[in-house]
């Protein structure tokens, strides 16, 4: 154990990790998670112009899938910095102000990204169960009332367990556990009571973590009683298709999640490795695979892929035979 270096301490630092034992294949490792990156970036900001672009598309369900894929971003550009330091040029130092700002914006964003599929849930409820009401429920200020909720309940939410977390002393190693730095593995290396920090991010993790996947599922329930009541299982099916992108996603948030988090409560004996997997996939996964979902689901987001990446002529001989 080292001597005890305070918030406040000049010079301090943290040691992120890369994948144990895989040290000498870091420029390999490099290549894939370099293509993951840009895949992320690529999709998401095609997904924004695509929208942005559209006058047709400028509808509350693409509001909220342009937050979404704006939050993807965010995560994305969060830990790419350290990530492809430690890949490309095996660098692991990260200052201490440089490692709570990392942590305070991959958790926002994370954060962020749940809020929204809530917002998306209570979309295709309004959609699906009141469709003569839709327009007049989602209204533009009213969307963006909802952002801006979604903004401050994430970014001011985690602000308080960080800032708490600053003023207590680190003397015990300064290694991570991960690529970039998470505020459950920051916590481990205090050498003073956390017991106020810890209770504050737990009822951050039940308000967010826990309360909206349960309204996510609550309003999926009310969605699928209305989708029985309807007649014509052509009306079904469309119903459903709506749907399916939006429930994808929440299964490729969640489920990694929930395992990161299982992870670090009761997996401390388990290998680094397994730990430095979940951390991954949980930050790298829904950023590379929400817009794929959205551009092969989603027949309008197709399209406006298309025409954004294929020469205008070419576009429109396709959308002819179409």
């Amino acid at each position: 154990m080292g001597p005890s270096r305070s918030s406040n301490s000049s010079g301090y630092s943290f040691m992120l990790t890369g994948i144990p034992g895989l040290e000498a294949a870091s420029f390999w490792l490099s290549i894939p998670f370099t293509c993951l990156y840009v895949v992320a970036l690529l999709g998401n900001c095609t997904i924004l112009l695509v929208i942005g672009t559209d006058p047709s598309l400028h509808e509350p369900m693409y509001y909220f899938l342009s937050m979404l894929a704006t939050t993807d971003l965010g995560l994305s550009l969060s830990t790419m910095p350290t990530m492809m330091g430690i890949f490309w040029a095996k660098y692991r130092e990260i200052s201490f102000d440089a490692c709570f700002a990392q942590g305070y914006f991959v958790h926002s964003f994370s954060f962020m990204e749940s809020s929204v599929l809530l917002a998306m849930a209570f979309d295709r409820y309004v959609a699906i169960c009141y469709p003569l009401r839709y327009s007049s429920i989602l209204t533009g200020a009213r969307i963006a009332k909802i952002g801006l909720a979604i903004v401050c309940r994430c970014l001011l939410g985690v602000l308080p367990s960080l800032f708490l977390l600053r003023r207590l002393p680190f003397c015990r190693s300064h290694v991570l556990s991960h690529s970039y730095c998470l505020h459950q593995d920051l916590i481990k290396l205090v050498c003073a009571d956390v017991h106020v920090n810890s209770m504050y991010s737990l009822a951050v993790v039940v308000l967010v973590v826990v309360l909206d996947p349960l309204l996510i599922f609550v309003s999926y329930v009310v969605i699928a009683k209305t989708i029985v009541s309807i007649a014509s299982p052509g009306e079904r099916l469309k119903a459903l298709n709506t749907c399916f992108s939006h429930i994808l996603a929440v299964l490729i948030l969640y489920i990694p999640m929930v395992g990161l988090s299982m992870v670090h409560r009761f997996g401390k004996h388990a290998s680094p490795l397994v730990h430095i997997l979940m951390a991954n996939v949980y930050l790298l996964v829904p950023p590379v695979m929400n817009p794929i979902i959205y551009s092969i689901k989603t027949k309008q987001i197709r399209r406006g892929v298309l025409r954004v990446l294929m020469p205008r002529r070419v576009f429109s001989l396709q959308h002819r035979k179409k």
